[in-house]
């Protein structure tokens, strides 16, 4: 039986939620450098360690697309020049803490990897925790479920 103790990635970076955007895009780029692969969330966690939300790069374009733009009309119907720089630089001092998804979907380490395939197709995300009570064992890609399921395809 497959399961995410199969999958996951025990080693995985956190972060505080009072750190800023700017600071989080700094550690997004660093785990990318350190784990030799593109990192597009992490996990945010309190002083005890424990789960308190997630931040994805997702999340971070959502924050800097402008909210009311389907009342403003299309994009083409906008001047839009400067407008990516004011957004971008007003939005570094911006908490993790403030726009993290704090809904986060976790899994155990002995759960099967359909279940969590079915998880992230229904819910469309690309990374579920791994916790086992209160304590995070690790992190599943959908990257890494889809390459275990590559390497049972091939022959």
């Amino acid at each position: 039986m497959s399961t995410a103790r199969d999958v996951m990635t025990a080693t995985f970076h956190t972060l505080d939620p009072e750190v800023s955007i700017a600071q989080a895009v700094k550690h997004f780029q660093a785990a990318s450098e350190k784990e030799n692969r593109r990192i597009f969330g992490m996990m945010v966690t309190d002083d005890m360690g424990r789960l308190v939300g997630i931040i994805s790069m997702y999340d971070i374009l959502l924050f800097v697309r402008p909210k009311h733009i389907h009342v403003w009309g299309k994009m083409e119907d906008i001047d839009i020049s400067g407008l990516m720089d004011a957004v971008c630089e007003s939005a570094k001092s911006v908490r993790v803490g403030d726009i993290m998804s704090t809904d986060v979907i976790t899994i155990t380490p002995d759960t099967h990897l359909m279940v969590i395939l079915d998880i992230m197709i229904k819910k469309h995300i690309r990374r579920i925790p791994v916790l086992e009570g209160h304590k995070i064992e690790g992190i599943v890609y959908i990257s890494d479920l889809f390459n275990h399921i590559v390497r049972k395809l091939s022959p």
